[in-house]
């Protein structure tokens, strides 16, 4: 099953990945595809803070620092794979541990994990489709079933009656 969000600010896609955030109630892995500046951190931020974070300022682009940690109702890992390349790069990461924990990991360019690390993750894909418009495609990746009907409906709810 796929939920197709149409996201026409930042504020929407915020308030999409929200209630996304407020209805998990499990460790769960985030796999956010897209080009760059389609909107992937800040579906971080709504995440984050749908799962308790007050301060969305608080949540940043992991560009540099490749993973920032967060104390919200679960624990939460941001990973920003870009600029690292696959091999060693990863290893040195310590990918492993946050990979084993009951968390939230929200991955940015999962490509570079390893098939298997992707296993059992929700694939959140993010379509530029012109201006501030986004097509963000919420499904599960490679057949776990995390994504239920319910965090379905969470995404629609967090877009019901935004203007903007």
């Amino acid at each position: 099953m796929t939920l197709n969000i149409f996201s026409h600010s930042a504020r929407q896609t915020f308030q999409a990945a929200f209630a996304m955030g407020q209805t998990l109630e499990r460790p769960c892995m985030f796999l956010l595809d897209g080009p760059l500046g389609v909107g992937k951190t800040v579906f971080c931020k709504g995440m984050v803070c749908g799962l308790g974070l007050e301060d969305p300022d608080e949540v940043t682009s992991p560009s540099f620092t490749l993973i920032n940690e967060y104390r919200a109702r679960l624990p939460v890992f941001h990973l920003d794979l870009y600029r690292v390349e696959p091999g060693p790069d990863l290893e040195t990461l310590g990918l492993e541990e946050i990979l084993d924990r009951a968390a939230v990991i929200l991955v940015e360019w999962p490509e570079k994990l390893r098939e298997q690390d992707r296993q059992g993750a929700v694939r959140v894909r993010f379509v530029d489709l012109g201006g501030e418009s986004r097509r963000i495609e919420v499904g599960t990746a490679l057949a776990s079933g995390q994504g239920s009907g319910r965090f379905h409906e969470a995404g629609r709810a967090g877009l019901r009656g935004s203007s903007g």
